[in-house]
């Protein structure tokens, strides 16, 4: 495969985001017409640095799940699993704290992010091949916090089970599962799952800001129990390989077909109304509608200190992915993707206007949101509706403490939607759901449903 450099245009946005918000290394790779652009930047770890280069492994975080979803739409089709199917069907003993939601859940629910209970959970059970089932029977105790198939809430949760029920398909372990479906057939021999094999090659160390400058996080084994949703390690070539698969007819590099190109397709279609992070939601892809009937089908990722990007635009057969080792990549990771599609592609992005809402009506939304990650404060400011993010972050032993509050401006696009204005969240969405007496039960943040406390 003949890697070309990134263009000069993309590569000073990347310097130019990295300088801004600390960031120590980036790696980003695009693939456009079947021709492959990469180059690294930066630094793998600030206390013993090596340069990173295309081919630096990093985390990417959550978009693991669709290596997970992928693998599932392959039994799929060889008709081993239902997505309309019970997810009791495959794991007989499945149960939340609402037993009407567990016994409702398909396995559609699980990979759409529409289960409705609590998703980000994480719990350490323990290094063995049965991670897996241990943290599903942890479920046992899950509050619900919307009732199953009703709204899009981003869950992590939702494909342990996703893993869970790949396991007992089968029969084998789910780490296996991937390398031998997935990493194998095409060729990506810099994606593991397992940090003893990722580090005796050149591996970004995550970062958070301290006040010094960035600092390495001192942790960096995930638990298995969260592999199916977040372990992935893996280079940018790597990530333009599988790229490359979701964009083409489902047929490895060696000829051998992993999913029909109907399959790739339903996976990237829009199956229900998104929120937050994305339009709209399919196979565990996210999905923005653009300008004259084009989408961007993306995922992005974050986890130990590496935030990463990753979004195609099947219609261009174009994709890019962005890999950071900081935590404060979130902007930049975004800026550099932005920057990469608009070089390649030229696409209308033009966001929503704003529209006035009435002073009156900012006050039904101010209070306090709270999910298992994030305490929002909603405020009236100057110039109208402020978010203070009060959520804990992680500091570099790995524990998490709450700064200073960030703020940011909302402006309304829609009833009960709204776009953040400022950084890290420039460009996000935010939308509230009303009671049947008008009052505000929940606002979606960052894909979430935080419930409205008093």
């Amino acid at each position: 495969m003949e890697i070309l450099p990134l263009p000069n245009s993309i590569a000073e946005v990347a310097r130019a985001e990295m300088a801004r918000e600390s960031v120590p290394g980036l790696s980003a790779a695009v693939v456009h017409e079947s021709r492959v652009y990469a180059a690294g930047f930066g630094v793998t770890n600030v206390n013993h640095p090596l340069p990173v280069t295309r081919d630096t492994y990093f985390r990417i975080g959550s978009t693991s799940k669709t290596f997970t979803a992928t693998a599932l739409m392959q039994l799929v089709e060889a008709g081993l699993i239902d997505l309309e199917a019970p997810v009791r069907h495959y794991i007989t003993d499945f149960r939340l704290e609402s037993e009407p939601d567990a016994a409702a859940m398909l396995v559609r629910h699980v990979v759409t992010h529409h289960g409705g209970w609590v998703g980000d959970y994480f719990r350490d059970t323990g290094a063995g091949d049965d991670a897996r089932a241990l943290i599903v029977a942890k479920m046992a105790r899950s509050p619900q916090i919307i009732p199953t198939g009703t709204a899009f809430s981003y869950s992590n949760a939702a494909f342990y089970v996703a893993g869970r029920i790949l396991e007992v398909v089968t029969g084998q372990v789910f780490e296996d599962i991937i390398t031998d479906r997935i990493f194998r057939p095409l060729g990506m021999d810099h994606s593991t799952y397992w940090p003893e094999e990722a580090m005796v090659h050149r591996v970004a160390i995550g970062h958070v800001p301290g006040p010094g400058g960035p600092e390495p996080v001192k942790t960096y084994k995930a638990p298995r129990s969260i592999a199916p949703a977040s372990s992935v390690i893996s280079s940018a070539i790597d990530q333009v390989r599988y790229a490359a698969f979701h964009l083409g007819d489902g047929t490895a590099p060696g000829g051998e077909r992993l999913l029909k190109a109907e399959s790739l397709r339903y996976m990237q279609s829009p199956l229900y109304p998104g929120g937050g992070v994305c339009d709209a939601v399919g196979i565990s892809w996210e999905i923005d509608h653009l300008p004259g009937g084009v989408d961007i089908v993306k995922h992005g990722g974050s986890i130990g200190g590496q935030l990463s990007a990753f979004e195609m635009v099947p219609q261009r057969a174009y994709a890019c992915t962005v890999l950071t080792n900081s935590e404060s990549g979130r902007g930049p990771k975004q800026v550099v993707a932005d920057a990469a599609r608009q070089h390649f592609l030229h696409l209308d992005e033009t966001p929503a206007p704003l529209i006035a809402v009435p002073d009156a009506e900012l006050d039904d939304y101010c209070g306090r949101y709270r999910g298992v990650l994030f305490d929002i404060h909603l405020e009236r400011g100057p110039e109208g509706l402020v978010v203070l993010d009060r959520s804990s972050v992680q500091i570099a032993d790995g524990t998490r403490v709450v700064p200073e509050a960030t703020v940011m401006r909302l402006g309304f696009i829609g009833p009960g939607r709204v776009r953040i204005l400022d950084q890290p969240h420039r460009g996000e969405r935010c939308e509230f759901e009303r009671d049947a007496t008008g009052k505000v039960l929940w606002m979606r943040w960052d894909g979430r449903v935080c419930p409205r406390v008093e």
